[in-house]
């Protein structure tokens, strides 16, 4: 989001209408699941802010009652006989088949509106809705559909037009993947994780079609969700995606695999993301709802603690790499830092081409030769969990990749167990190699952006990889020369120390710069002193943050800090002729402020009252259905208490008046 001036306050725990700009209302869950549905109805279905009223009184029998949302026909009248379409939102607690507020009280809301063609209930998790027709009986029925229309338009009976999908907008993406997710774990019987995959191999099918269909295959219409064999032709189009996504993405899917849905749970799943434009979408939007899945799915007990996405984007920001750079993330998770990392640097090209003074088609060319270059040759991301390595993959195709070099391997391994195409990717030679420890040439890597796993309770005790590793032989403090010294005793470490001196061997010397997060006890141990010598030996320190505690709350509590280490060159020392460390200036700073709490909720920056600051933003939003007018997309919002990325700028520029 890009943010203006234009800041004032407002009512502590309260939101401001997406709407109006003006009404204050109470922040509760069932607010911000309408809220939310506000900014899709604009920013995805092009509704314009004056076809909506939010609370609409309507005459219901002797009563009145206030209808969540009410939506007009363009430049129709607000009468409750116009009603065009009714939206009824809930507190994500609240089931939709209860009688007092399921989605019976929006038939019964709908009832009153003589016109009204459609209606939405959802409670965020859940979301289900309905086209109201008359039948021959001239009964009007609710009939179930997949969605509601864009502006302008109706629900196709038929398959779908491209040109009728739409991006994402705001979290609606995530709110869909969630629903999936916890649909296929309800009504399929299967384990959280297993229901992850199988959504994993249908959102695939989705992005293929997108990207090979001359006319959408990913669909399924009123018509056929509401008998078995509408829902059996449905499986027969998506099968025949999946068969083409074996074939294109050979390394994630083997070639039996199948989709293990009933068709039943299928063409709800199909139903929920048939609107949407993938490819189309923001890359935010994509990114934060895959890894959002992704992270409340596949943690593991393998000191995995995924890495937020402000942290991303600070630590990308602070190395600042460009296309000529390999960027490499040794334990990759979700891909995360690569997919930050490339967005990055795929800006920096469209930026550069953008301001050439070529051609449009020029343009286009240099900018495609330009992507592809940097996409199959400077990506390069290794995990040692083959589930990860899959939702990494499938985390790239998300971003309009699908070609980076990603890798199911141990990074801690020595560098003759990597296959051929891992050591050609971090530009190893044959005497790295045969040295299992330390580059010899200058060469290798110029950006490594990572998280390690962290703990005690997974050592890395296998000899053969302790033997390669002077952090993994047993170090003795010697207190007549003041410094530590290795011996020949190999000693079990937790893997983040032995992923410290994997990161800065892998380097490219003099030029090589590494950002890692790393526990505050490799800083300050006195135990450790030993890592920090070798630290200061090999690498110079350009930069140290001092990481919040609830950086990665919810779901571990682990103090950290980021470390941003340049590898030393050949000519270069790290002692002075006295024998003592070179003294060299060194950014510190601390991040009190990380955008949320011990319990994961957005905190956000108040005035010296106390009071919540919000301030207008505009939100990108890509598309045929974007609006043209820009305050369609702009709102006022609470400003994130978030730190990272002021941090990121500051370090940026000290670093440049070095």
């Amino acid at each position: 989001m890009t943010q203006t001036d234009k800041a004032s306050v407002i009512q502590p725990e309260t939101i401001l209408d997406f709407i109006d700009g003006v009404t204050q209302r109470k922040d509760t869950p069932e607010e911000r699941v309408r809220q939310e549905i506000l900014k899709s109805l604009v920013r995805e279905y092009g509704y314009k802010k004056d076809q909506i009223e939010v609370e609409r009184s309507i005459k219901f029998g002797s009563k009145r009652k206030a209808v969540d949302v009410a939506i007009w026909r363009s430049g129709q009248a607000h009468t409750q006989e116009d009603i065009h379409i009714i939206v009824e939102c809930k507190d994500p607690k609240t089931k939709s088949q209860g009688k007092k507020d399921g989605v019976d009280q929006m038939h019964s809301y709908v009832s009153a509106c003589m016109n009204a063609s459609y209606g939405m209930w959802t409670n965020g998790d859940d979301l289900v809705t309905f086209r109201y027709v008359v039948d021959r009986t001239g009964k009007r029925i609710a009939d179930p559909v997949s969605d509601l229309p864009h502006a302008g338009g109706e629900v196709p009976d038929d398959a779908p037009r491209f040109d009728q999908l739409r991006p994402a907008a705001s979290d609606s993406l995530l709110y869909s993947f969630r629903r999936c997710h916890n649909y296929i774990a309800g009504n399929q019987g299967i384990q959280k994780a297993e229901a992850f995959l199988e959504l994993l191999k249908i959102i695939f099918c989705k992005i293929q079609d997108e990207r090979d269909s001359s006319s959408p295959i990913f669909y399924i219409t009123p018509t056929e969700r509401q008998g078995t064999t509408g829902k059996k032709k449905c499986r027969k189009r998506i099968e025949k995606l999946f068969e083409s996504v074996k074939k294109s993405y050979e390394t994630i899917f083997k070639g039996d695999e199948q989709i293990g849905l009933t068709d039943d749970v299928l063409a709800y799943i199909v139903s929920q993301l048939q609107m949407y434009s993938l490819l189309e979408s923001d890359v935010d939007v994509k990114g934060h709802a895959y890894e959002t899945i992704v992270g409340s799915n596949l943690r593991g007990d393998k000191g995995q603690f995924f890495t937020p996405r402000n942290m991303c984007r600070m630590m990308v920001r602070m190395v600042d790499p460009s296309e000529d750079d390999v960027i490499l993330d040794p334990a990759m998770g979700t891909c995360g830092f690569l997919v930050t990392g490339m967005n990055y640097v795929l800006e920096k090209i469209s930026e550069s081409v953008e301001t050439s003074d070529r051609s449009e088609e020029g343009k286009k060319q240099a900018l495609g030769g330009r992507r592809r270059d940097f996409l199959s040759k400077h990506i390069v991301g290794i995990d040692f969990d083959p589930i990860l390595v899959r939702a990494s993959k499938m985390n790239m195709v998300m971003n309009n990749d699908g070609t980076g070099q990603l890798f199911h391997a141990n990074s801690l391994e020595p560098f003759s167990e990597f296959s051929p195409e891992l050591r050609k990717a971090l530009r190893l030679d044959a005497k790295d190699v045969m040295s299992n420890k330390a580059l010899q040439g200058g060469h290798g890597v110029t950006a490594i952006i990572t998280n390690p796993p962290f703990g005690s309770k997974i050592p890395i005790d296998d000899p053969t990889i302790l033997e390669t590793f002077d952090l993994g032989h047993s170090w003795i403090y010697v207190d007549d020369e003041f410094e530590w010294k290795m011996d020949s005793k190999l000693v079990s470490r937790p893997p983040e120390i032995l992923f410290i001196e994997r990161c800065i061997r892998l380097l490219e010397p003099g030029v090589g710069i590494a950002a890692v997060v790393i526990p505050n006890g490799i800083l300050g141990n006195p135990g450790l002193g030993y890592v920090r010598q070798w630290i200061l030996r090999h690498a110079k320190i350009l930069g140290s943050i001092d990481m919040h505690p609830d950086a990665f709350q919810p779901n571990v509590g682990v103090q950290t800090s980021v470390l941003v280490l340049r590898r030393w060159s050949s000519d270069e020392e790290a002692y002075c002729k006295d024998g003592t460390f070179q003294d060299y200036k060194i950014f510190m700073a601390i991040c009190d402020h990380v955008g949320h709490d011990k319990r994961g909720q957005t905190t956000y920056v108040r005035d010296d009252e106390g009071y919540p600051i919000v301030r207008e933003q505009t939100t990108a939003v890509t598309g045929i259905v974007a609006s043209e007018e820009e305050n369609e997309h702009a709102s006022k919002e609470r400003v994130v208490d978030d730190e990272t990325m002021d941090i990121a700028d500051a370090f940026l520029e000290w670093r440049n008046n070095q």
